[in-house]
């Protein structure tokens, strides 16, 4: 079945007994029991809920998982996986991640007795000079935030099997109708279901898969044991938001392409992150295992003083920093979304203050153009 229709079904298999097309949402904290000893499967929603299980079951499908995981927010599922670690152990990162997953690990879970050491995914090399007796997992993002690169999910994998670490693969800004990392040897995807998964800036939630079942069982526990999991009105808005994705990331894509082929050819843009452009490195990597490019953007302007101009004086493209959405978003990731990352390693990046960040939406693509046109061009 084509993951296009696979999302659409998300939750249609609940409440057999009304026929409801929208999954209930089961408002509700606890669950009444039919006898000593006897449950119906749900006993308290920290441990499961009927709502929440549906999007759970959903996810997992859609990333050919054994489960699927449901949390109040992206941050809070990678939390959950760190549970996973104990103190002493060692975890590798790509460099170029999201600031809030850096503060998480530097700032956090470094007082527990975690480490972490930032490297260059893509470079395999790096990676292997990277490991240790200690080495427990390698965590990357499919396609990094906010550069655009994008992993070598095969390669790293078998580096992780061959030292037997554990391979996570933050999978947020292609989801599974365009990348399935599972299916490519990752032991866990994560999302911040937020952005496209949910779709319309309207709820924050996260979500994990996971590959094996053993894995899943341990990561089962630290959920409910931890408690950070969603409720059942924010389940039912990302159950909702799934139905569309397919549809939604298509128009998206198909604007971003445009969007960014335009900004290539403007004589205040300096350089241009896509990889849909035949320029981007990874350009082919993707073509070979991904099915699409996704639809975020990044880019460099010729002048600091510009990056608030722009900012400013967009009037379709609102300046806000997340992402994912159908509402199209602009932001300034050296100082909102990757301000907690220390400054000698953005400039050696490359998220300098005159790179910004576009979330490409579903509006008309001429009309964004247009857009970005006169806030470039503003007097």
């Amino acid at each position: 079945m084509n993951i296009s229709t696979e999302t659409v079904q998300v939750g249609l298999e609940w409440d057999t007994r009304t026929g409801a097309v929208s999954v209930p949402i089961y408002q509700t904290a606890t669950f009444r029991h039919p006898g000593l000893g006897q449950s119906t499967g749900f006993d308290y929603s920290r441990s499961g809920n009927p709502t929440r299980l549906a999007l759970e079951n959903g996810i997992a499908r859609l990333d050919g998982a054994v489960a699927g995981f449901a949390y109040a927010s992206g941050m809070a599922a990678i939390a959950s996986l760190l549970l996973l670690f104990r103190s002493g152990d060692h975890i590798i990162v790509t460099e170029d991640l999201y600031g809030g997953t850096c503060r998480l690990f530097d700032r956090v879970f470094s007082q527990y007795g975690l480490t972490f050491t930032y490297v260059d995914t893509s470079d395999t090399l790096a990676v292997k000079n990277a490991l240790r007796p200690e080495t427990r997992a390698l965590f990357v993002e499919s396609l990094t935030n906010p550069l655009l690169k994008f992993a070598d999910i095969p390669a790293l994998s078998t580096i992780c099997h061959e030292h037997d670490l554990k391979l996570i693969v933050d999978n947020t800004f292609l989801t599974p109708y365009l990348f399935r990392p599972l299916e490519l040897g990752a032991d866990i995807a994560v999302y911040s279901a937020t952005k496209y998964l949910a779709g319309h800036n309207d709820t924050v939630a996260g979500l994990v898969t996971v590959r094996d079942q053993q894995l899943a069982e341990q990561v089962c526990f630290h959920q409910n044991a931890a408690g950070a999991v969603i409720g059942p009105q924010d389940s039912w808005l990302v159950i909702r938001g799934m139905k569309t994705l397919g549809i939604r990331l298509d128009r998206q894509q198909e604007n971003a392409l445009k969007i960014a082929a335009w900004l290539q050819d403007h004589p205040r843009i300096t350089k241009v992150y896509y990889p849909g452009l035949e320029g981007h490195p990874d350009h082919g990597l993707m073509l070979r295992y991904a099915s699409g490019f996704g639809a975020m953007i990044a880019f460099e302007v010729d002048s600091h003083a510009l990056v608030e101009q722009l900012l400013l004086q967009t009037q379709l493209i609102s300046f806000a920093e997340s992402l994912g959405g159908v509402e199209s978003l602009i932001t300034f990731p050296e100082v909102q979304t990757h301000a907690d990352i220390p400054q000698e390693l953005r400039a050696r990046l490359g998220i300098n203050d005159v790179l910004l960040r576009l979330s490409v939406g579903i509006e008309d693509a001429d009309d964004l153009i247009g857009d970005l046109r006169q806030a470039l061009e503003h007097d």
